[in-house]
């Protein structure tokens, strides 16, 4: 299983247990998370993603990262798009940010191979 299956299949296994809790409040927090980025509204669906991106690199969280990515290329975002995306966050978030990049560098390539597939 390549890194893009694995992080996909982890996800939909954890919410499901998760979503499985049924508690009310983790309920909504997902719904209002979905309902947020899957609509085009004032923004469309692609500069939410870019908006999540960025702001999931400068919070430092990795799973985010690979979501918003994973995102990104369902929706057509290119690569100079993304690494122009990598550039903002790291001009927000500062060098603290870097190893974040690397890894979501690692992931985007991993998104790139699964085309050639």
């Amino acid at each position: 299983m390549d890194a893009v299956d694995e992080f996909n299949a982890y996800r939909t296994r954890m919410n499901d247990e998760i979503l499985g809790a049924d508690n009310l409040i983790i309920k909504r927090i997902f719904n209002l998370d979905t309902k947020a980025f899957d609509t085009d509204t004032a923004l469309p669906r692609a500069t939410k993603e870019m908006l999540g991106l960025v702001s999931s690199m400068v919070l430092r969280c990795d799973d985010c990262i690979r979501y918003h990515l994973g995102k990104c290329k369902e929706l057509g975002i290119s690569k100079a798009e993304v690494f122009e995306i990598f550039a903002i966050a790291n001009l927000v978030g500062g060098t603290i940010v870097i190893p974040h990049l690397r890894r979501a560098v690692e992931y985007w390539a991993a998104l790139e191979s699964k085309d050639g597939q």
